[in-house]
């Protein structure tokens, strides 16, 4: 009778014994540790990207005047901010002073930056990013109901132009629209855009996206 009471304990006791076992096997790094940041993520906010390797920015684009910039120093909250580029190209930092931003890419001026600040901060780290891109336009002319030059984006086409320029005045010649494009080696290339045969569905691939400095022309 003994052996069998203690068969029955030991069936009553085992789901207890096995949790605790398997709560004993878990992995200690499943379990919540608020002061540990795994590797390769941001553990603060003061924290800047740039100290994982990778760069926030693409470091192809040139800074052009009325762009508005992301400035970010490390630990230095007096000099993070946000300020746009002037006409005359430049920026205005304090302890930086003014910096010649159009015409460099977010890294160069990264570097510029950090220059400019190792009189003051030992291993300054700078991060550029361009928030809002201004310097990049297209130009329409003609009858359209404004006329003029706009922010160009990544993916504004031909129609884009036309609806942000308010539509056709009365007497615009729909068939006769073209774009103007500054070729590399000089010159430029003409290239017709027929509304018409666009808003029907016919040959769909002239609504092209616009590039910087095109010029759409409605007669």
């Amino acid at each position: 009778m003994k052996g069998s009471a203690d068969h029955a304990i030991g069936l009553f006791l085992s789901p207890i014994v096995l949790c605790g076992l398997l709560w004993g096997q878990v992995p200690a790094a499943a379990q919540s540790d608020p002061g540990h940041a795994e590797p390769g993520v941001t553990a603060s906010p003061d924290q800047p990207l740039a100290t994982s390797g990778k760069r926030p920015h693409d470091d192809s684009f040139v800074i052009g005047n009325d762009d508005r910039l992301a400035i970010n120093v490390w630990k230095e909250a007096d000099l993070t901010r946000s300020i746009p580029v002037r006409s005359d190209g430049k920026i205005s930092l304090p302890l930086v002073g003014e910096l010649q931003a159009a015409g460099r890419t977010p890294l160069q001026l990264e570097q510029d930056i950090a220059n400019k600040l190792r009189n003051y901060i030992t291993e300054p780290e700078v991060t550029v990013m361009v928030e809002q891109i201004n310097s990049e336009k297209f130009n329409i002319l003609g009858q359209v109901t404004r006329p003029g030059s706009y922010p160009l984006t990544a993916s504004t086409t031909v129609m884009d132009a036309i609806a942000i320029a308010g539509g056709f005045k009365d007497f615009a010649k729909q068939k006769g629209i073209y774009i103007l494009r500054q070729n590399p080696g000089g010159g430029q290339s003409r290239i017709a855009f027929n509304y018409k045969d666009f808003i029907k569905g016919k040959n769909s691939g002239q609504n092209i996206k616009l590039e910087p400095r095109d010029s759409v022309v409605v007669p």
